[in-house]
């Protein structure tokens, strides 16, 4: 059921949101939070979370690694909070728990 909402929301995922997203998320201080990430299946979903994570307003840089089962995100605390940020993993049907911050 998760993987279901997972493709949906990737499959409307499109450059000109990413494009709008990264021109939104320039201004501000950022901080940078690492999950360990329970849940991946294959390189697929590790994509796919760094794809959506990066379209969150707010959210500057996302890198996330399969093989390691860890995102690393880069955002704006002023325009999006760490427990939004996970809460948009969990609705993705992942777990994630917070690894270090910088």
């Amino acid at each position: 059921m998760h993987r279901r909402r997972f493709v949906q929301m990737m499959t409307l995922a499109s450059a000109g949101t990413l494009a709008a997203v990264e021109v939104a998320a320039r201004a501000g201080e950022t901080t940078t939070v690492s999950y360990k990430v329970r849940g991946f299946t294959c390189v697929t979903c590790a994509v796919g979370l760094e794809t959506m994570l990066g379209q969150q307003k707010g959210v500057k840089r996302v890198k996330a690694t399969y093989s390691d089962g860890l995102v690393i995100v880069k955002y704006d605390p002023s325009i999006i909070t760490e427990p939004a940020l996970r809460g948009f993993i969990s609705d993705l049907g992942f777990t994630a728990e917070p690894e270090h911050r910088g």
